[in-house]
């Protein structure tokens, strides 16, 4: 999408992701993740990061891409093990993945094929000694019996995206890993009014903030919008309260200066932020005020550093 292309169409406009990366260091994103899907992701990714010292990577295959690492076997498994010496050599890769179990998208790779990759790269994160970035859809059970049966992760990870019941966050968090995971949390997290409290119950030191852009956009028919709204004139410094992509316009209108409606861009991370602070002060039944932004942006900061080895 930064590319133009979109449903596979490339040329609705040109390449902007210099701009998107501009928007979000001016709103304050001191670090980014590009995160890859496959190895062929992992490699671009790897590239991509190397052009800024503030970007890095991982390197893994998605659910929804896990035949292709079955079908290629040893090989496609040494590949990627080869991907990742190089990124952890350039200080680039800090995590295996996107893995992990998609039970809503069965359509694009089976539940059999999906945990035989699951468990290959639970093995290799086992073996390099980095943390997982997870990918969880309608398959808490599974994935928390996966990790509990997986080899020791000594750096934990992250379920990244997470949009489960409080029922799946207790199990998650409850699981004995020799390293902490995580919790990650976007605008899909925030959709319902339900995930709100399920947000607001994330322990402040397994709580990450993410984006997934250009997925993941939080919408104004989100549950997650009164709370953006309220924040206007509750005393909080100004900025995009109320708007992930303020002045953003339709991709046919494009112009450098301006995101693109639809397409989500790190720089809406601001909006994830004001969202989960707001839901925790809701929680605890009151207003949430600048003190709350300050303490969930340095936590997960905090977090962020310390799990990926920023």
């Amino acid at each position: 999408m930064y590319a133009g292309t979109y449903h596979g169409k490339p040329g609705a406009h040109p390449p902007d992701l210099a701009s998107v990366l501009a928007r979000a260091w001016e709103a304050g994103v001191g670090r980014i993740i590009i995160t890859a899907t496959s190895l062929e992701d992992g490699r671009a990714a790897l590239a991509l990061a190397r052009t800024d010292p503030r970007l890095f990577c991982t390197a893994g295959v998605h659910p929804t891409r896990a035949g292709e690492l079955v079908a290629g076997g040893d090989r496609y498994l040494d590949d990627l093990r080869a991907l990742i010496a190089e990124g952890t050599a350039a200080g680039k890769c800090v995590a295996v993945g996107e893995a992990g179990l998609d039970n809503d998208r069965l359509a694009f790779c089976d539940a059999r094929t999906q945990a035989a990759g699951f468990t290959a790269q639970l093995e290799l994160a086992a073996e390099v000694g980095l943390p997982l970035f997870l990918h969880c859809r309608a398959a808490a059970g599974e994935l928390v019996a996966a990790l509990a049966a997986a080899p020791p992760l000594p750096r934990g990870g992250v379920v990244h995206s997470f949009d489960g019941s409080a029922a799946d966050l207790a199990a998650l968090l409850a699981l004995s890993l020799p390293g902490r995971l995580c919790i990650g949390l976007n605008g899909c997290s925030l959709k319902a009014e339900g995930s709100l409290g399920v947000a607001a119950a994330v322990p402040l030191d397994r709580l990450l903030l993410e984006t997934d852009a250009p997925w993941c956009e939080p919408r104004p028919s989100h549950a997650s919008a009164a709370l953006l709204a309220s924040q206007a004139g509750a005393g909080v410094a100004p900025g995009a309260a109320n708007a992930p992509n303020p002045g953003a316009v339709d991709k046919k209108k494009w112009r450098a200066d301006a995101p693109v409606k639809g397409r989500n861009e790190p720089a809406a991370l601001v909006c994830v932020l004001r969202a989960v602070a707001g839901a925790r002060a809701r929680a605890a039944g009151r207003d949430v005020c600048e003190a709350d932004l300050v303490e969930v942006a340095r936590a997960t900061t905090e977090n962020a550093v310390g799990l990926f080895g920023l």
